[in-house]
């Protein structure tokens, strides 16, 4: 694997592999999706539907793009992942049609569903266009996550050098990536030190009322030299 770019890294947990996702992953990566959903935290407390919320985070990168994803495994467990698409035009054109199925599923529970995840849904309708930063067009990205036993700098980094290697084998030349952040996480940071450059912050308004500080949106976004 490339490290080109990168700082160098310490030697990974015993018993951890960084490798390309398979079909038999697809449970895991939506559980592990759920449990990291709300602020690294499981996603329960704010959106009760784990399968309206794992397809619309996942459902693309498992079922139509699996070549761009990589999982992080400790002894024989999915801990983390890196779902990524260099396919842009592709990826739009199914989320359209995904999110009105999506919507439409939604709107059929939305009256048996609990306050918080209605508050939820009307954050999304009212609000979400309007906070969620800009993100370039036509660029490969990434969605990022791990559970906090797996969290690291020799784990992190090595999963994001397996995706960028990936890239630059399909002749990528940019790539973002979008990741939640506040005062007491890294965040951004940790991307920073991985040459990716903040294009654009918001603060998320939907998570005020359960979160003691400000919670951001930030885009990232990295220009990727060639091999």
């Amino acid at each position: 694997m490339s490290t080109a770019s990168s700082p160098s890294l310490p030697e990974a947990v015993p018993g951890t592999i960084i490798r390309r996702y398979e079909p038999r992953d697809r449970e895991a990566v939506r559980y592990l999706c759920c449990e990291t959903g709300f602020l690294g935290k499981a996603i329960d407390p704010v959106f009760q539907d784990r399968e309206l919320f794992a397809d619309y985070l996942t459902r693309y990168y498992t079922d139509i793009e699996p070549e761009s994803s990589f999982v992080l495994e400790q002894d024989g467990i999915v801990k983390g992942y890196l779902l990524g698409s260099y396919r842009p035009l592709r990826q739009q054109l199914f989320n359209f049609f995904n999110n009105l199925a999506l919507f439409a599923r939604g709107m059929a529970k939305y009256p048996f569903y609990n306050k918080p995840t209605r508050d939820f849904i009307g954050w999304i309708l009212r609000n979400s266009w309007k906070e969620v930063p800009t993100t370039p067009r036509r660029c490969a990205h990434f969605h990022f996550n791990m559970l906090p036993e797996a969290q690291g700098l020799a784990s992190t980094g090595k999963l994001m050098n397996s995706y960028l290697d990936h890239l630059r084998s399909k002749g990528v030349r940019q790539v973002y990536g979008q990741v939640v952040t506040f005062e007491s996480r890294r965040g951004a940071k940790l991307f920073e030190r991985y040459g990716f450059q903040v294009l654009e912050r918001r603060e998320i308004t939907k998570y005020r009322k359960s979160h003691p500080e400000p919670v951001y949106l930030t885009t990232v976004l990295k220009e990727l030299d060639p091999h």
